[in-house]
This record gives C-alpha cells, structure tokens and sequence, in this order.
C-alpha cells in the first residue's frame, strides 16, 4: 500500500471510529518513514531492523533442584 493509500485507510478508520489506534507495517524502511509517518498513523512498525541482524546461536540449559 502507499503512503497516500495508507492516508485514505487512517482516515476512513477514524470517520468509523475516531478513538481507533491505526499501525503500518510491512515495507517500511528508512527511506518511506516520513511519508508514512505523515499518514496520521498512530503506530509505524518496521522489521528492518530484525531483516539484518546476524544469528545468534543460544541456547537455555534449566537445572531443577528439588527442595529436602
């Protein structure tokens, strides 16, 4: 969706319900932030900053004590 047709989706939200919180997500990047931010949205949500984040090889060893 484009900024401008993210614009019309808010607005037609708020005719319905003028307390609704509106999110945007998917495509979002650096370079289109501004024109989503200035779509009224409440919230932007963007995975460009998970995309490229190298692995991390984890791991979660859990030792149960009994109480004596």
């Amino acid at each position: 969706m484009t900024p401008a047709e993210a614009k019309q989706c808010v607005e037609l939200a708020r005719g319905l319900r003028p307390t609704a919180w509106s999110e945007i997500s998917g495509g979002i990047t650096l370079e289109n932030v501004r024109a989503y931010a200035e779509t009224g949205a409440d919230f932007l949500s963007s995975g460009t900053l998970t995309h490229s984040a190298p692995a991390a090889n984890l791991s979660l060893l859990v030792d149960c004590i009994e109480d004596q």
